[in-house]
């Protein structure tokens, strides 16, 4: 194996972590702002892309990093060592409610997409890439764009699901339709493309958008049934407005507003 050998435990059940165990000298690494907590023996190091490319030089780890920077996310990483003698342990919490997925990429042929905000920790030696979308309709309608994360090598990546995550397997030639926003990542040998929904009152009237992400197999697909971008849909249309909203959970609602003046 080139990428790190590591164990793990998913703990929790709503908003759950992952505690990595590293042997001596082992290494993981992860997105900025998802670290929990570690022992005392491990030695963290903000690192330029995935830490995966090897002699490349500096010019190299720079474009390499900045890949990174099409898919949203930061320049850097974090790698977290095992300078101890002994075992060794280092957790990583998922950034709102959901599930944390482990993926062994040696189960899907060394690759396997994701949207761009699901990818949570990795063992060294795993490649955090971007993929780009070959169709038009995926990258104009798709709710991802033109691209998606891929990670790539022979090791344990984990990434996370909102909400409550769906395993789907297709069989060959199986479809499966999906909200644009409910993927959390399917492996390569998955179609991935995008079906208008047709239908004037479904367009007009529908609420759930105009296209479907269209998965046909064979091979895993992982739904998730919380998007973050519906969670924080959901929280900014709840958000009460300047002075606030008494009004709240009574009887009268915001008629109350208008009565006592605030409004």
């Amino acid at each position: 194996m080139t990428a790190h050998e590591i164990d793990y435990r998913i703990y929790g059940e709503e908003m759950q972590y992952v505690e990595i165990e590293l042997d001596p000298q082992e290494v993981v690494i992860a997105e900025a702002g998802s670290f929990m907590m570690m022992d005392d023996g491990i030695k963290m190091e903000t690192i330029f892309g995935d830490g995966s490319q090897k002699d490349t030089g500096f010019l190299g780890k720079i474009l390499g990093a900045g890949k990174r920077i099409l898919t949203g996310e930061s320049l850097f990483m974090t790698a977290f060592y095992n300078t101890f003698v002994g075992k060794k342990n280092v957790s990583f919490a998922s950034p709102y409610p959901g599930k944390i997925v482990p993926i062994d990429l040696t189960e899907f042929g060394g690759k396997f997409i994701c949207q761009k905000d699901a990818f949570l920790c990795a063992a060294k030696g795993v490649s955090v890439g971007i993929e780009f979308s070959k169709k038009l309709g995926r990258g104009l309608f798709g709710g991802e764009g033109f691209i998606m994360q891929k990670l790539e090598g022979d090791g344990m990546a984990f990434v996370h699901a909102g909400g409550t995550m769906a395993k789907k397997e297709l069989l060959d030639g199986e479809t499966l339709r999906v909200d644009t926003g409910c993927i959390v990542g399917f492996d390569q040998t998955v179609d991935y493309d995008i079906e208008f929904i047709g239908g004037i009152k479904n367009t007009v009237f529908g609420g759930e958008g105009l296209f479907f992400a269209k998965l046909q197999g064979p091979g895993t697909v992982y739904i998730q049934s919380l998007p973050f971008s519906r969670l924080a849909g959901r929280v900014l249309a709840s958000a009460p407005r300047s002075g606030g909203n008494k009004g709240e959970g009574s009887i009268l609602g915001g008629l109350g507003d208008l009565l006592d003046g605030d409004n």
